[in-house]
């Protein structure tokens, strides 16, 4: 039998909620609260073994702050946020925030009933669009962390821009007040570090990089 307490400041979707997860035999609804702090105090007194917690509750601690502060005092429970906001912003604040799991309250109810059964074992439940916008973000910072521009010393950083702008290296050096072999010689370390060859694969990175003042 999963215990479940329900947090939302909605008198109606708390009844609704009980009477369908009551309806599934092994699952049981032993509380409400209408608001985070009241949802902290049943907690701790009555040890569920999910917490439906509603994101949005305007009057008293919202479900973030609520969610942070009884994963503090219950570093077991298990917190299913419940949010009408399909934006990745509330995803990632909710899994800071220590929530097991994040579902639309738009989603059906077996889906609900599978996110529960899901965080009540230990497990992470996410719903398929915030699992795929969590995959690109991850993909994202996995292809951020394989650029080594923070490698570059200020003046290869000053050519780069230079080459990117189309000046050549004799322009390169008058404008840096510096030889021509040196300009070359920053050029070929900024090339080895980067890992590039040729001056359009320079100006493609700078572009990207908003070295001049513009990105794609």
């Amino acid at each position: 039998m999963i215990k479940i307490l329900l947090v939302d400041d909605h008198a109606v979707v708390r009844m609704g909620l009980t009477m369908l997860l009551n309806s599934n035999p092994e699952m049981q609804v032993i509380g409400e609260a209408s608001e985070g702090n009241e949802g902290i105090k049943k907690a701790l007194k009555l040890k569920p073994d999910v917490v439906v917690m509603d994101l949005s509750m305007p009057h008293g601690k919202d479900g973030l702050s609520a969610t942070s502060e009884l994963k503090k005092l219950m570093p077991d429970v298990n917190i299913l946020i419940l949010t009408m906001h399909d934006d990745e912003e509330y995803l990632f604040r909710a899994i800071q925030a220590g929530a097991s799991g994040c579902i639309l309250k738009s989603a059906p109810h077996d889906e609900l009933m599978s996110a529960i059964e899901s965080v009540s074992l230990g497990n992470a439940y996410l719903h398929p669009a915030a699992t795929k916008r969590l995959m690109e973000e991850y993909l994202g910072s996995i292809k951020d962390s394989h650029d080594t521009y923070h490698l570059l010393s200020d003046r290869e950083k000053e050519v780069l821009t230079l080459v990117a702008k189309g000046y050549a290296n004799k322009e390169i050096a008058e404008q840096l007040v510096i030889s021509v072999k040196t300009v070359e010689t920053h050029k070929g370390n900024l090339m080895e570090k980067l890992q590039m060859r040729t001056r359009p694969e320079l100006v493609e990175y700078a572009v990207k990089k908003g070295l001049l003042g513009y990105g794609i």
